[in-house]
């Protein structure tokens, strides 16, 4: 067997899977390979799992005790951004489209060799180390690392919340265009809300204390009266 990458040999696996001898197997051979195995019996404790820990990806089968795969995965997919490779029996094409659309990075459906699974985890981890260390968007003196999920103003880590990094993620993504409140509401729909969550209006003034130099003239986020906000992307400042 070839021997693991360094990044694989510490890559956290969660696998969700009520079959006893199949996970075994896929321990047993993961785990010869570098990887760290944690193996859930059903998607309840597989959660609970996730909600206490942090995996690199997870394994999880369509067909549980407890929960379906598909409402599982749609669940996982708007908590966390974890990939997550399905493993089932059911071959059927629109199992593996509605999979996919539904957030899973693969799908691999069984019978299979170990060695095409360990091939498919390393491929979704090398995509994902590929995509966390190239997703910084730069705006003049401003970073915004999506991998890291920070944001820095000359090199300079400023201190926003979680809610707030999405909030200005979302602009940042969308640069020159007006978005009003109610679209950015929707854009964060899939985002955990502070206790007794202020309005759209609060938060971005909290995001301008963090990334302006004068936060009550705005260059970067400004606001268009009555219709909402625009981020500024040819700022060089």
């Amino acid at each position: 067997m070839a021997r693991p990458d360094t990044e694989e040999m510490a890559a956290r696996v969660l696998m969700i899977d009520d079959d006893d001898r199949l996970a075994g197997m896929v321990s047993d051979y993961l785990g010869g390979a570098g990887f760290r195995v944690t193996v859930a019996g059903t998607g309840a404790k597989g959660e609970s799992l996730l909600k206490r820990e942090s995996f690199d990806v997870v394994i999880l089968d369509l067909m549980l005790p407890d929960a379906d795969g598909l409402d599982l995965c749609r669940r996982l997919r708007g908590e966390s951004d974890v990939p997550i490779l399905m493993l089932t029996a059911r071959g059927e094409p629109m199992d593996r489209v509605v999979g996919l659309e539904l957030g899973a990075d693969d799908y691999l459906a069984k019978p299979f060799e170990p060695r095409e699974l360990q091939a498919r985890l390393r491929a979704i981890l090398r995509r994902k180390g590929t995509a966390a260390k190239s997703e910084v968007l730069r705006f003049g003196r401003l970073e915004i690392d999506k991998g890291s999920r920070v944001v820095r103003v000359d090199g300079e880590e400023r201190a926003i919340t979680s809610y707030q990094f999405a909030l200005l993620l979302a602009l940042a993504e969308r640069a020159g265009r007006v978005l009003s409140r109610d679209a950015l509401m929707d854009l964060l729909k899939g985002e955990k809300l502070e206790a007794f969550d202020r309005s759209v209006d609060v938060h971005i003034s909290r995001i301008r204390a963090a990334i302006e130099d004068d936060p009550k003239k705005p260059r970067r986020i400004l606001t268009l009266r009555g219709t909402g906000y625009v981020f500024a992307k040819d700022q060089d400042r």
